[in-house]
């Protein structure tokens, strides 16, 4: 069962989807997995979706919602700061924890792409996440869009514009607007693969937040709870190489899967991913259901 939600954040009413498993039984809490999507994304990306599908097949209760500023979300749009979708994803916990179909010590929080970023640093700021899940994240900003923007002549053009931005804002008192592929190059052929209705154009503001976020500097106060470090071996869009380097940041409790595939998981239906996460899941955020409970008994 998919249900629209609503929950505030900050003052801000942020618009989710819960996805309740079909067999969850009256009065019953599970473990769940809350579903963070990418940089100007939404929550109705197919990846995300597929992800959210995918966890509550296997039983968990799962949420993807919009960010604030995104998607069906209050907030400027546009307006995305790194910060702010930290303290978007710690409201979702607080509306989780008080749900009744929730076993709210068992909370996940998987992120993709920009989302994976996010996961790592609430889990580092939150004790109340009980696992996280970074599937092509990121952990320090500044190094990704180095790496991002290698082709020659290209990094500079980034530099000069937050620069230009800086000066903007001092001249008239407002962000200067720039363009999505200013901030984070997608190749053609994988563009198709982002939700309808993602943000085109940005604050620079919202630039220079990812150029400062850095959350491989907290990743030891993830430990020693369960991480999963998955990321795309041929993954165009963020360096594979960031997934190596939160690895060895972490690896004292880190686990670390590079597999096959790009930037977007979850929809070309390879099952190399939801089995990765099936097991995963259920070695680290174990469902003991209730039918089962009972009859144990």
């Amino acid at each position: 069962m998919e249900t629209p939600v609503r929950f505030l954040s900050s003052g801000l009413q942020l618009a989710g989807v819960l996805h309740l498993p079909d067999d969850l039984a009256e009065g019953e809490r599970r473990p769940t997995v809350i579903v963070l999507h990418g940089f100007g994304g939404n929550k109705d990306g197919p990846s995300h979706i597929g992800e959210a599908r995918l966890h509550a097949s296997l039983g968990y209760v799962a949420l993807r919602f919009d960010m604030r500023s995104c998607g069906e979300s209050d907030g400027e749009r546009g307006h995305i700061l790194c910060d702010d979708q930290v303290a978007d994803t710690q409201a979702a916990i607080d509306y989780l924890a008080a749900h009744p179909a929730v076993q709210a010590d068992a909370i996940a929080v998987s992120g993709q792409s920009f989302g994976g970023a996010v996961a790592m640093a609430t889990a580092a700021l939150d004790a109340r996440v009980a696992a996280v899940i970074s599937i092509g994240g990121w952990a320090h900003g500044a190094r990704k869009l180095e790496l991002q923007h290698g082709e020659p002549g290209a990094w500079e053009r980034f530099l000069d514009m937050l620069q230009r931005g800086k000066a903007h804002r001092l001249a008239t008192g407002e962000s200067m607007r720039v363009k999505r592929w200013d901030i984070v190059p997608v190749p053609q052929a994988l563009r198709p693969h982002l939700p309808p209705g993602c943000i085109m154009d940005f604050p620079v503001d919202t630039a220079q937040s990812i150029f400062d976020f850095r959350p491989e500097d907290v990743l030891d106060r993830i430990g020693p709870r369960p991480f999963l470090i998955c990321h795309g071996a041929d993954d165009s869009v963020t360096p594979t190489t960031e997934a190596i380097s939160i690895y060895h940041r972490s690896r004292s409790f880190a686990e670390l899967a590079i597999l096959k595939g790009d930037h977007f998981p979850f929809v070309d239906g390879d099952p190399i991913y939801p089995g990765l996460l099936s097991v995963w899941l259920g070695k680290h955020l174990p469902i003991r259901r209730a039918g089962a409970a009972a009859r144990a008994g």
